[in-house]
């Protein structure tokens, strides 16, 4: 009842004083002989971290923000709380991405190329099926990268046939504008609209809430052909909402010099060419080049617009071939790594391949994750079949393609094995910190709340049986220390500190200075109870906190 009216009466007063009233409060209750003193477990709420923090995020970015911070929600939510409280505050700590992760998702990309494969002894744009492939890219690799340091990533593509390959026009170069634009340069003339890079492909369009009026270049970089023959250009490509081909044009010149007003252009007209009216795609055949053997060129796609015309006009791949090595084929990326001596698959990482895409379902349809088809919707699943013997701390970085509504992305995620389950490293973790309340204020506070086991008081007797043989005996038999002064059996408040400092030594023997720890143990003093013990790890022993 005493507590309750000085409450009140401490309630009262915050009514008529202008000046700290909460501050006051508690130290009007620190000062009372049965202060209020409790003890929680509190997880910080979202309006805890936005309005009361005035957070941006709904974590904090280091443990020492959360100790500076978390004291104000603590007044706020036990105003009136006072010495020896303490509560155990879980809350958000962003602790970033793993290590090694930007190792994957910031790796350059190598592309295998013709002469690549040559160095390999493969006379074909890619390795047979029955090629040592990871003793291949070692070679092009160990070639090409004389300077490479020991533990350098690259993501490198390849080709592989399904099958042997026969004789016939093979790519001697091709783009691919999956997420790219390869190279090739943007040349805007006129208009806010054109050419820009897209999931599959690269897109001209210049429809914006209506037909736009545009004229935008897209110019690929030089290409030597000074050694080739038989040449053959190719295109797949899709074109709709067009009524004027002509606007649409595939250009080449052997005099571009950054500048596609002053080079000399040449039309390519193709007799397989898109309707102008569909979605779907159309290769185009394999168009005589040979009049550009020799030469070094450039390539240039033209798409104009006007304010009653302005087609879509889509563009996967620009090849051209010469006679060669051709057949169907697979691409695959995986990740190597520079060991010192060698270039090595690297099993810590795995960059996701078309066909795994495809496997999961809706992601296939663009080769790529999105907020509508999360990762960690898919990758747990994946991780089971790609993995059916994984074992109990198994772990992996995964790499993917992630569309965030204006562009696709390299992200990455690491997966630990744990408890049975693929678990995902998250950068924003749970924690807690244990706060107590010292001196009118909360304070981080690393007290550990101990009660002394039957096992605890076997140990005592057994460390102190030669020093206080009848105490001893007592404590092991009762499993309590007796406290009747003046009785054989008598623990003095020395003794207690010292049968704590052979428990704690022996629970926790590798324990920091400044640990401190609240110590229940069970006596009888004519009738049983229980009580605590505070103390503090001060040069290497445990003392009486003050």
């Amino acid at each position: 009842m005493k507590n309750i009216k000085f409450l009140y009466a401490a309630l009262l007063g915050v009514l008529f004083m202008g000046c700290e009233p909460m501050e006051d409060i508690h130290d009007e209750i620190d000062a009372q002989e049965e202060a209020v003193k409790g003890e929680a477990n509190y997880t910080l709420t979202e309006d805890d971290y936005t309005d009361l923090l005035e957070l941006d995020f709904t974590s904090f970015s280091s443990e020492d923000e959360a100790k500076q911070l978390i004291p104000t929600v603590l007044e706020n939510q036990y105003p009136y709380w006072g010495a020896g409280s303490t509560v155990m505050v879980n809350y958000n700590l962003y602790v970033g991405r793993k290590d090694g992760l930007s190792d994957y998702t910031g790796a350059m990309d190598y592309e295998l190329t013709k002469a690549d494969y040559a160095l390999t002894g493969s006379d074909a744009n890619g390795f047979y099926p029955e090629a040592n492939i990871e003793q291949g890219i070692d070679q092009v690799l160990s070639a090409q990268m004389p300077n490479a340091q020991e533990g350098d990533v690259l993501l490198v593509e390849y080709d592989q046939y399904t099958e042997d390959p026969v004789v016939g026009f093979a790519d001697f170069i091709s783009y691919n504008f999956a997420n790219s634009l390869e190279g090739w340069t943007i040349e805007d003339k006129l208009g806010a609209e054109g050419w820009e890079s897209r999931t599959d492909y690269v897109q001209g369009n210049g429809f914006n809430s209506g037909p736009q009026a545009n004229i935008d270049w897209l110019v690929s970089p030089s290409i030597d052909l000074t050694n080739e023959t038989d040449l053959r250009f190719q295109i797949d490509q899709a074109i709709n909402y067009a009524t004027d081909m002509s606007l649409l044009k595939i250009l080449v010149a052997t005099d571009y010099t950054n500048d596609v007003d002053t080079a000399t252009w040449t039309e390519i007209n193709l007799a397989t060419t898109p309707t102008g009216s569909s979605n779907d795609f159309i290769l185009s055949e394999n168009y005589d080049f040979s009049a550009y053997e020799g030469e070094t060129i450039n390539i240039a796609l033209k798409y104009e617009s006007t304010a009653s015309d302005a087609a879509r006009w889509r563009v996967k791949t620009v090849a051209l071939k010469t006679i060669g090595i051709t057949g169907e084929s697979n691409t695959y990326k995986h990740f190597y790594m520079f060991d010192g001596s060698e270039w090595v698959k690297d099993d810590a990482a795995y960059y996701l391949q078309a066909a795994d895409y495809d496997e999961m379902g809706s992601p296939g349809r663009y080769n790529n994750f999105s907020s509508s088809d999360k990762p960690e919707n898919y990758l747990p699943a994946f991780l089971n079949k790609m993995f059916p013997y994984v074992q109990e701390g198994d772990a992996i970085f995964l790499v993917y393609n992630y569309y965030n509504g204006d562009e696709t992305q390299t992200r990455g995620d690491y997966y630990y094995y744990e408890m049975g389950m693929w678990n995902r490293y998250e950068s924003v973790q749970e924690v807690s910190l244990q706060f107590g309340f010292e001196d009118g204020t909360w304070v981080p506070d690393n007290t550990i709340n101990y009660t002394l086991t039957e096992a605890d008081y076997l140990t005592i007797e057994s460390e102190l049986a030669d020093k206080y043989p009848d105490p001893a005996s007592s404590a092991g038999r009762y499993k309590n220390f007796d406290l009747r002064e003046g009785n054989k059996n008598f623990w003095t408040n020395d003794m207690l500190l010292e049968a704590i400092n052979v428990v704690l030594n022996d629970i926790n023997p590798d324990a920091e200075e400044g640990q401190k720890y609240a110590v229940s143990y069970a006596y009888y003093n004519g009738s049983s109870g229980v009580d605590t013990m505070y103390v503090i790890k001060e040069n290497g022993a445990w003392v009486l906190q003050e």
